[in-house]
């Protein structure tokens, strides 16, 4: 499996999970709120409602990787699928590696100083 097969699997689940925090940046980015409303719903959406977003990223990388198996690889039957198996398995643990690495690295590094530089959180 290549990196850029990786990449275009990972990178929506790890959007949508990051969301909780990414959603006040761009508001800000974009002029339609101020830095205290996006302080007040950053400390709403990931205080109260991380578990959601980081829920709906599983979810997508779920669904992403059964899409990447059908469309590219060509497994839609269970036969299929079990002579696959190894493949399935290995590529299932690399993409979820690399989405919860991908994960960690865009909330906790590149939105949080994007988040600091405009002042939305400390």
């Amino acid at each position: 499996m290549k990196i850029k097969e990786i990449a275009k699997i990972v990178w929506l689940p790890v959007v949508a999970a990051s969301l909780c925090c990414l959603a006040p940046v761009i508001l800000v980015l974009l002029g339609l709120s101020t830095v205290s409303f996006a302080t007040s719903l950053t400390d709403n959406l990931y205080g109260d409602y991380k578990w959601v977003f980081r829920l709906l990223g599983l979810v997508l990388l779920i669904a992403s990787v059964l899409i990447y198996f059908k469309k590219q690889k060509g497994v839609c039957s269970l036969d299929e699928a079990k002579r696959k198996r190894n493949e399935i398995i290995n590529t299932s643990i690399i993409v979820l590696l690399v989405g919860i690495a991908g994960y960690v690295f865009w909330l906790y590094v590149v939105v949080e100083y994007i988040g600091k530089w405009l002042s939305i959180w400390g």
